[in-house]
């Protein structure tokens, strides 16, 4: 591409359609054949669609997917659970926008040490390796999960959010996938009637149930899918993974098919 090329490109708020996407599940999810079609369409209309990742995951996992997996480069990602906003430059590294993690940092505070300290000896409850800013989270045996913990975390002034039955994550008051988006859709002044936003599980949940264009794709958790149905602005897709994010893009007309 040259130079003339990439400057020619329009913003993400110029764009036609912005898809706002769950990694695991969802664009990572459905079959290699359909990961390739899908994929290769995103490469194909950069100047039409705009891509943001709203994931779990952490921003090292997610340069790993795109400079080494051949998964599209996003604009722009919220990851952590929605306590990280990022910009993402062209070398694959995320760019924090510190005006837009202010009010969430605030909230956190020093609540690591404090969380870890708490649940501790928790049941069911075992920390995860990643070390993140601005949240805690845990691998949950179901088996042996307590209700307990939730309440110990209420106590310190903080959310819990459990997912898949079997992440447990404790974030700050407030904070999560879908006012995160809100937020970052709101300082790039994207129209939110040209945004498709796709998820499977729970922790997807406050981003689906926004009002914006939504699809939570086919083999969802049934829990999130009990929560969407009878939502007019949710398609329950049928196909899974990327296939099932295409069928929502035909479903809500958001572009004519390529």
């Amino acid at each position: 591409m040259t130079r003339h090329e990439t400057l020619s490109i329009p913003s993400i708020a110029e764009k036609d359609l912005v898809l706002a996407t769950d990694l695991d599940g969802t664009f990572l999810g459905g079959s290699d054949a359909d990961r390739k079609t899908f994929y290769n369409w995103i490469e194909a209309n950069r100047a039409r669609v705009g891509l943001i990742f709203v994931t779990g995951r952490d921003p090292g996992h997610i340069t790993h997917l795109t400079r080494r997996k051949g998964v599209p480069r996003p604009d722009y990602v919220v990851g952590d659970v929605g306590t990280t906003i990022a910009e993402v430059g062209s070398d694959h590294l995320l760019a924090p926008i510190a005006e837009l993690e202010a009010a969430i940092a605030e909230a956190w505070g020093d609540s690591s040490s404090k969380v870890e300290a708490s649940l501790h000896r928790a049941p069911g409850l075992r920390l995860q390796g990643t070390a993140f800013r601005y949240r805690v989270s845990y691998e949950m045996d179901p088996a042996r999960f307590e209700e307990s913990a939730k309440d110990t975390v209420a106590a310190l002034g903080l959310d819990t959010l459990i997912s898949d039955n079997r992440y447990f994550d404790v974030l700050p008051k407030g904070v999560s996938k879908g006012p995160s988006l809100l937020r970052l859709l709101t300082h790039l002044g994207i129209d939110n009637r040209r945004c498709l936003v796709a998820g499977d599980t729970m922790n997807d949940y406050s981003m689906l149930s926004m009002g914006l264009n939504a699809v939570a794709v086919g083999g969802s958790e049934p829990a999130l899918v009990e929560r969407l149905s009878g939502l007019d602005h949710v398609h329950l897709a049928r196909q899974e993974g990327v296939a099932g994010i295409a069928e929502a893009i035909i479903a809500f007309n958001l572009l004519s098919r390529n």
